[in-house]
């Protein structure tokens, strides 16, 4: 059994600093690295790739709307043809950065409400989609199970990468309990790894009702900019390990 663990990088702006992405570089295996639209300025972003070939970590493309003030949280009904262009235009700034480092973009994930709204928003996520078959058709597309997103990218042709949320609560119908909600976030690593071990060996999570949800992935997220993130990591890997669970990247 394997599992690729992955989390947001690439998150400071400026004189503002998100998270311990050297730390977390060492226990994960894929850094979905901003691109400078929701969050992370240049020069975070060239340190961040930087680190991660250091580290031998696969780099994804974290896109997302334009909303630096937001942190991307909030839905911007973008038409889906500017979605494409910011989509390809994120692509482009991290894969230079990328270049320079020795390492490449290898996958593309939404960020935040982007992602959200991939979940059930067609016209996004095929404009989403899109961007990527036109950069790069090789690139694998990580998304929500069951969501638009992975339609459309299985009906384009691209690999489409089911996700497990190590630290989100789910709803009874397999999407992420929205963040002002109870039960939005989860803190206790032994829970978190427990849950993760369930869902490999049975297929299943516990949602906030306490109902059991079918979930399938190839890979687990553990947020970076959340309290105790890098513990709650390196928790999660030796629970893995311990498992007999071989964490490798999925691309």
């Amino acid at each position: 059994m394997r599992l690729d663990l992955n989390s947001d990088l690439g998150e400071s702006y400026g004189r503002w600093t998100l998270g311990d992405d050297d730390a977390m570089l060492g226990v994960v295996t894929s850094a979905n690295v901003a691109c400078g639209f929701h969050a992370g300025d240049p020069t975070t972003l060239r340190r961040t790739v930087r680190a991660a070939a250091v580290h031998g970590v696969v780099v994804g493309a974290q896109v997302a709307y334009a909303d630096l003030a937001g942190f991307g949280r909030r839905f911007v009904d973008v038409a889906p043809a500017d979605l494409t262009a910011d989509v390809l235009y994120q692509l482009g700034g991290l894969e230079a950065m990328c270049r320079v480092a020795g390492t490449a973009v290898r996958y593309v994930k939404p960020h935040g409400a982007l992602y959200n709204a991939t979940v059930d928003h067609e016209e996004q996520a095929r404009a989403v989609v899109e961007a990527v078959a036109e950069y790069d058709a090789a690139l694998p597309v990580l998304g929500l199970p069951g969501s638009a997103l992975l339609r459309a990218a299985t009906e384009r042709g691209l690999r489409a990468v089911p996700e497990f949320f190590v630290d989100r609560g789910y709803t009874p119908s397999g999407s992420l309990v929205p963040r002002r909600e109870e039960g939005a976030l989860l803190h206790d690593p032994t829970e978190v790894t427990e849950r993760l071990l369930r869902m490999l060996s049975d297929g299943v999570v516990r949602a906030v009702d306490g109902s059991d949800v079918r979930v399938a992935a190839e890979s687990a997220c553990v947020h970076g900019d959340s309290p105790g993130a890098v513990e709650m990591a390196a928790a999660v890997r030796e629970g893995l390990a311990n498992a007999g669970v071989e964490l490798r990247g999925f691309v």
